[in-house]
Parts: structure tokens; sequence; C-alpha cells
């Protein structure tokens, strides 16, 4: 079995969705932050260490050899340079002087040359490197020598451990994240209390909807939710439009739906009732006791009629049923009916044909084939309650040739609908005044039903002019047309 989804709480998603940023962004800041400390805290020791190199580059003494080819002498005043590097006493500090071919003159040997090319006579360059396993920050000058083409030029190096950086670095980053520790803590708890105050007014929706009595459909008051809930408020009160709308609708039908099987039910009792006295008076008749077991029979025929529109009725209204569509042959489902209905109209004398297209792939269409059978059996009993004895009752099934409907007629000879009542005879248990039929009234109702749930439309007319017989009125003509989409085609 499926594990239970687990519910999701709004305000700790939205406090997530704050926080993890806020929380993934600050490990970043501080790495950011000792970057941007190390670039701080060089500037001002590199500043000092070039003009250290260029001091001690003036303890350099270069003289040019006497020939070109001769190397020029390079001298430095050590006990100067000593002086000069006794004067930082926090960190070590290194020099070294080459000359123009890359010859030791004085200084650490172990000092590391420059890879790549030097940079030019008179500037400073700066880099990183080790000096006996331990970092250093060196600063690089090459001293031209006078009068002479040499590329070049005698190699000054002067280094320094990192010492003094470092601390200033830990000084700056503790500067900028201490603060921090201070404020994350309280901008965490500002959130908190912004969402608490912003989610409050949902709470309080919540508590209205909650203290609502249990038939209390009226629409929920939107003006004091935030505008954000304001679709939700309007879709719940649309719901409960529709579903007070659909309980009126049940509560009418349940008390019309008494009615109708209370008449029969009762008219069953009473001739039970009297079949009944009949046998206790010693009256053994056999015509008086079958005319009361036919009336008997008749109302539970009433009464089952009645119990099965009332099923059809629920089944149109089905929408899930109505999901399960399959291509469907309209004619075939036509002619089925009108078999089943033959011998009622054999009874009453009716006339009862069909015309139109035989069943084939210009009659299929995508539907749900037990609603249609209750659309067709419903237009036919119709006609045929309607239709006087010598009276007809077509059906036609008219496929359209350029693929867009199908059409289903239903036409009879009978009394025909006045134009004002055409609205009102696909209402629940509505029956025309005057007419002497009886019946349940559902049955265009049902046919109403289903229509929808094809999708269809259905029109109510005059029958088509015919030579006029004794008895017969205008007739009517129902017209259902069916949408053709690309499911139907592709089931042709």
């Amino acid at each position: 079995m499926a594990s239970r989804k687990e519910q999701r709480s709004l305000f700790g998603e939205i406090l997530d969705w704050m926080l993890a940023p806020l929380l993934l962004l600050w490990p970043m800041s501080l790495g950011l932050t000792g970057i941007v400390a190390q670039e701080i805290a060089n500037r001002p020791y590199d500043r000092d260490l070039g003009e250290s190199a260029r001091l001690l580059a003036r303890q350099v003494q270069i003289i040019p050899g006497r020939n070109a080819n001769d190397l020029p002498m390079v001298s430095v005043q050590a006990a100067r340079a000593l002086d000069l590097l006794r004067l930082d006493d926090t960190d070590k500090v290194y020099f070294q002087v080459l000359g123009a071919r890359g010859e030791f003159i004085a200084g650490d040997r172990d000092l590391p040359v420059p890879e790549g090319p030097l940079p030019e006579p008179g500037e400073v360059a700066y880099r990183d490197d080790q000096m006996q396993d331990e970092p250093v920050r060196v600063a690089a000058l090459v001293l031209p020598i006078p009068g002479t083409q040499e590329e070049r030029g005698v190699l000054l190096q002067y280094a320094e451990t990192l010492g003094k950086r470092s601390r200033l670095t830990t000084e700056i980053i503790k500067g900028v994240i201490l603060p921090q520790f201070v404020i994350l803590p309280l901008a965490v708890l500002l959130v908190w209390l912004a969402l608490a105050k912003g989610i409050r007014p949902l709470n309080e929706l919540q508590q209205r909807i909650r203290q609502r009595e249990s038939g209390d459909l009226s629409p929920i008051d939107g003006r004091e939710a935030p505008e954000e809930v304001a679709p939700l408020v309007a879709s719940i009160n649309d719901l409960l439009q529709r579903l007070d709308q659909s309980l009126s609708m049940q509560k009418h039908f349940l008390a019309d739906a008494a009615h109708q099987l209370k008449t029969p039910l009762a008219g069953l009792r009473m001739q039970a009732e009297l079949a009944g006295r009949e046998i206790d008076a010693g009256q053994r008749d056999p015509q008086a006791l079958k005319a009361a077991l036919h009336q008997i029979s008749l109302s539970s025929q009433r009464a089952a009629h009645s119990v099965n529109q009332l099923l059809a009725m629920a089944r149109a209204e089905d929408q899930q049923q109505a999901l399960r569509t399959q291509p469907v042959d309209v004619a075939e489902v036509v002619q089925e009916a009108m078999r089943d209905l033959f011998t009622k109209a054999q009874d009453k004398g009716i006339d009862i044909g069909y015309e139109g297209a035989d069943p084939g792939p210009s009659t299929v269409l995508e539907g749900q084939p037990v609603l249609l059978g209750e659309l067709v059996r419903n237009l036919l009993d119709n006609a045929l309650q309607y239709t006087p004895a010598g009276g007809t009752v077509t059906a036609r099934v008219l496929p359209d040739p350029f693929g867009q409907v199908l059409v289903l007629q239903v036409e009879d000879s009978g009394p025909g609908i006045a134009e004002a009542e055409r609205d009102l005879i696909f209402q629940p248990f509505y029956r025309a005044l005057g007419t002497g039929v009886d019946g349940t009234g559902l049955g265009l109702a049902i046919v109403q039903e289903i229509v929808k749930g094809h999708e269809a439309e259905i029109s109510v007319g005059a029958a088509h002019p015919r030579p006029a017989l004794p008895g017969q009125g205008q007739g009517a003509l129902f017209t259902v047309r069916f949408p053709l989409r690309r499911t139907d085609q592709d089931a042709a």
C-alpha cells in the first residue's frame, strides 16, 4: 500500500526557502571575506615591501666594465643592508643581489629566482614564493647597468614572511564576521516574526470557516483576507454556490421523486386492500379479482418505471461514468432501441420506422454506450407516449458530409409542443398540461443530462409538414447534434 503523503506546512516551507539561501550564502560570505581581507592586508605591506626594496637598491653600486665584453662590477654595502633588514622585528626578511648574467653577488643564496620574464628596469614586481619551506612575499627590482647594452640588469630581491599580513587579515575577518554572529540570529528571529504576522490572516480565515455551521453555504467574506488568498476564497465561494445549487436540486429531486413514487405505491396498496376485503366478504368473482390484480400490476409497473428513470437520471449525472467513453455506432444503438420498443408501438397501433445512414464508420462517435442507449430510448418512448393510434414515429441518423457533427432526429405525429413550453419540457418532473398522458416527467430531463455530458446540443421544433390525419397534431421533432472530435474521426 502506498505510504500516505506527509502534509506540508506553508509556514515551514516559506521559512525554509527564506533561511536556506541565507544559511547557504553565509559560508560563501566567509570565504569571500577572507579573500578580500587578504587583498586589503597585502596592499599596505606590498607598498612597504617595495619601498624597502628601493631603499636596499640604493646600497648597491654598479661600475660598468672598461670594455663591452667585461662584466660590470657590483658592490653592496652589506653592513648598511643588514641594518635595514633589522628594522622588522616581526617577520623574517631576506634579500638577494644577482649580477647581469645571473651570478650571485650578495644576500641569501636560497632565495628562489623568479620564473618567467623579469620586470622592466625600475619597476617592482610582487609574487608569493617559498623560502626554507615558509611562505614569503617577494618584491623584485631590476637595476639597469649604465652605459651598456645589456638586456638584463642587476636583479635585486627583497622578501619577508607573512606574519604581519596574516595577523591583519585575521583582524579584518574578525571585525567583519563577529557582528554577523549577532546579526544572523536576529535576522532569523525577524523573519520568523514577519512570517507569523503575515500568515495570521490565514489562521483567522481558517477559524472563521471552522466556526461555520454545517448547513451554512453562504459566501465567505474575502475582504479581510490577503490579496494573494483572494483567488482561493473566490474559488471556495464558487464551490459553495455550486454545492448549494446541487443540494437544492437534490432536495427538490427527492421531494418530486417521493411524490411520484407515492402515487403508484398508494394505488398498489389500495388495490391490494380492496382485493383482500372482497375475499374476506366471500366474493369469489374472478373478473373482479382479475381487475384488481391488473390494477396492482399497472401500479407496480409505474413504480418500477419511476425507479428505473430515477436510476437513469443518476447515471446521466455521474461525471465519472461520462469519462469512460469508447467508439459507439449511433445508428446501431437507434435500431436496437427501436427493436426493443417495437412491441409497444405495435400495441398502440403506431408505425415506427428508421431513416438515414446504415451502421458504419460515418455514424460512429466517441461516447458512453449505456448513456447513449438511454438517450435514444427516452426520446423514442416519449414520442410513443404522445403519438395517438395510427400515428408515426421516425428516427434518423444523419452524418455530416464535412465530418463536423452527427445528427440524431426523432420525429412524431403527436400534438406537438408549444413554443412557450419547449424550454420547460427538459426540467425534471415537468409534463405538458392537457395531454392526458401518464408518465414520470423524467425522460427528457435524462436526455438533457446525457446531451450535456457528450457536449452536444438538443433542439425541439415542429415536425415536417405531412398530410393531416384525424386526431393528430403538428407533431414534434427532437434534433441532437453531436460534435465530432478528432478521436471520433480516428475511431471511424
